[in-house]
């Protein structure tokens, strides 16, 4: 289980990157890329059972979110954008059911296909 873990870290997050990482406590709607709101401060993560962990590139565009759980990665969304900022593709990690949903979408945002496999 600890490589299924690994595998939800988004893939762009090496140390020659420039991702800025933000916390929050919970999201509002169901359009990707969540809305991520209620910001948290570090020093507030301590006291948290349940966060999300987003990373963001240079342009704001959140690339990748992190539900933690109990200090464990629980579910992961991977985005990447067309050059106009719209959302291209979604790769959302369900770790507990071990399944991946790989959506992509055209560059209105709507939605092309969506495939969910067993990882």
């Amino acid at each position: 289980m600890q490589d299924f873990h690994r595998a939800t870290r988004p893939h762009s997050m090496t140390a020659e990157t420039n991702l800025t990482v933000r916390h929050f406590v919970t999201y509002s709607g169901v359009k990707l890329p969540l809305n991520l709101i209620t910001p948290l401060d570090e020093d507030d993560l301590g006291n948290r059972i349940t966060f999300y962990r987003a990373y963001y590139d240079a342009a704001e565009h959140m690339t990748a979110c992190e539900k933690i759980v109990y200090g464990e990665v629980d579910s992961a969304h991977h985005y990447s954008y067309y050059p106009t900022g719209v959302l291209h593709e979604a790769k959302v990690v369900a770790v507990p059911e071990e399944e991946t949903t790989l959506m992509t979408f055209d560059e209105e945002g709507k939605l092309l296909s969506s495939k969910t496999t067993a990882n």
